[in-house]
């Protein structure tokens, strides 16, 4: 099959899956067709699937992120021991574990084609990462707490494991409650990261963005935990800050040049 075609058969059969849609008509251009399809992955919610759509939807996903270009960790430089800094899709680069700016619910996010980097990773990961993550909370039985952290399998992405992280959500100024439960995140994925064998984890800028913590205080936690958890396991994992926006970029760029 075609990408093309793989596309059109994966839309036709998440379509069949929810009745509402049986009048939803397949746009004849290709963006639209892709925005569709993301769409509705991002409102399918969590439940099994056979493995015709599962082989079909990997072949499709996996060809996506290749044409999109992957990047190896181990192309690039490190800023100082063990540290990197990469600017790029997070979904493309090739690691131990991406972490995941999670909400609460641990199921992604259901708004279609949303800018955010759950949706991100839970579209390129495929059904089944959702599928996991529901097992998981199903399991604990309330949602995830916010400063924690969980592992799953990645499926589609290029690295091998996701950790997802819930961040502080800054309503109005920035607390020190809010500074003590970002660092938990931080810690929280390297420990989980370590215990799991992981060599390598790429951090997203967590709490920003939807969740309004300031872009550079968030940095500055970030760098100065790791670098203490670093000191103080004497732990040996590979730490890349990925950023996607140019201003991140900066910010981690002038922090990492102090070490």
């Amino acid at each position: 099959m075609t990408q093309s075609e793989r596309r059109i058969y994966l839309i036709e059969r998440l379509i069949d899956e929810q009745p509402r849609y049986k009048n939803l008509a397949i746009p004849q251009n290709e963006a639209e067709q892709k925005k569709l399809l993301r769409s509705l992955f991002n409102v399918r919610m969590s439940g099994e699937i056979d493995d015709d759509f599962l082989k079909i939807q990997d072949e499709y996903l996996r060809e996506e992120i290749s044409q999109k270009g992957i990047t190896d960790v181990e192309d690039l430089i490190p800023v100082t021991d063990g540290i990197y800094l990469w600017q790029g899709d997070i979904t493309t680069l090739k690691c131990g574990a991406i972490v995941n700016a999670a909400n609460s619910q641990m199921l992604g996010c259901f708004a279609p084609c949303h800018g955010c980097i759950d949706n991100a990773i839970h579209t390129y990961a495929g059904v089944q990462l959702r599928l996991e993550c529901a097992r998981i909370m199903k399991k604990q039985g309330h949602e995830e707490k916010t400063g924690g952290a969980k592992i799953t399998s990645a499926y589609n992405l290029p690295c091998d494991r996701v950790i997802h992280t819930v961040g502080p959500i800054v309503r109005g100024a920035l607390t020190e409650s809010d500074k003590k439960l970002l660092a938990s995140c931080y810690r929280s994925c390297l420990d989980i990261a370590d215990k799991n064998s992981v060599k390598s984890i790429a951090f997203c800028c967590v709490s920003t963005g939807e969740f309004h913590f300031p872009n550079d205080k968030a940095a500055e936690i970030a760098v100065k935990t790791v670098k203490e958890y670093k000191e103080r396991t004497k732990s040996k994992i590979e730490v890349i800050f990925n950023v996607f926006k140019d201003v991140d970029h900066e910010i981690y760029r002038k922090l990492l040049g102090k070490y």
